[in-house]
């Protein structure tokens, strides 16, 4: 079995290709800029995602039995800062990929977002995929353009694809998320590279899920759910940024100073998004890493990463 990876060298991408190459599975994966993380074993071709004729032709080459779309400007400051950019990474990629894909009987799965959901009230949580679409940024514009195009792709051409809509997915390797940047400023201050840890609006309620969770989630899905259809991937808790810090604070070596600062703040910040995943357990998921865990693997992570 042969699986293609778009974004092996991003978060989910690099974490995925481990996943696969454990089970046995030969890996191919695409890379443009960023590259945390990507195994010794997976084969590796450099793309820029954008660009139709260099998708096809890492797509002709790695011949793929599953495809993993990963790929794309997964930030939402920065989609605010280059919205033109983030379309044509997440949109636009996201369509030349199916374009090379359309006439392959290979299974897909395609990374959305959470961030389609956009402005929910209290009567709508938890949040269901049936949900009306109120995107609130650039990028999750972008989200849903990627998932709509899918959504169009699997209808017109019979297409054997799944839409993945990520909640906040946690974990080693991540970078400009809450947790990852908490955990990465309290290691700053333990080693004396800065004397605090800034941080940003504290209020909010996120559903976060371990890396670890959401491939097998993703594996699942692959495994037993209706083609075409979308699926939230999410714990369905509800923890508050305060607290999640206030986690990782207990757990570091030393008392910490935190400031709040404007820098760190968005131009538009849902306040509350927890996600029903319904649908996922009854293909008999379970969460199975608890926050803790999670966030004590980023501060180790961090421990190591920053000399």
């Amino acid at each position: 079995m042969r699986a293609f990876v778009t974004g092996i060298g991003g978060f989910i991408g690099s974490h995925l290709a481990d996943f696969l190459l454990e089970k046995g599975i030969e890996v191919y994966g695409t890379f443009y800029k960023e590259k945390y993380h990507v195994p010794r074993d997976a084969n590796i071709i450099k793309c820029d995602i954008s660009k139709k004729k260099e998708i096809a032709k890492a797509v002709k080459k790695a011949d793929p039995d599953h495809v993993f779309h990963m790929a794309a400007q997964s930030f939402v400051v920065p989609s605010w800062q280059d919205p033109q950019g983030t379309m044509l990474s997440n949109a636009i990629g996201t369509l030349g990929l199916l374009e090379a894909m359309k006439d392959s009987s290979s299974i897909i799965s395609i990374a959305c977002s959470s961030a389609e959901y956009g402005k929910t009230y209290k009567n709508e949580l938890p949040i269901e995929e049936s949900k009306e679409l109120r995107p609130s940024s650039p990028y999750a514009v972008s989200k849903l353009a990627t998932d709509m195009i899918s959504y169009v792709y699997h209808n017109a051409y019979g297409m054997k694809l799944f839409r993945l809509r990520f909640f906040n997915i946690i974990g080693t390797r991540k970078r400009m998320d809450a947790c990852s940047d908490f955990a990465k400023g309290i290691i700053e201050v333990e080693k004396g590279k800065k004397k605090h840890l800034e941080v940003g609006n504290l209020g909010g309620v996120r559903d976060f899920t371990d890396v670890r969770d959401a491939l097998r989630a993703v594996w699942l899905i692959t495994q037993k759910g209706k083609y075409g259809d979308v699926y939230n991937v999410c714990s369905g808790n509800g923890y508050k940024i305060e607290s999640v810090l206030k986690i990782l604070l207990s757990m570091s070596a030393i008392k910490v100073p935190v400031k709040q600062t404007k820098s760190k703040m968005r131009s538009i910040d849902d306040p509350i998004f927890i996600g029903d995943n319904s649908k996922l357990k009854k293909l008999g998921w379970k969460q199975e890493v608890p926050i803790e865990r999670t966030l004590q693997d980023l501060l180790d992570y961090w421990r190591n990463e920053i000399k």
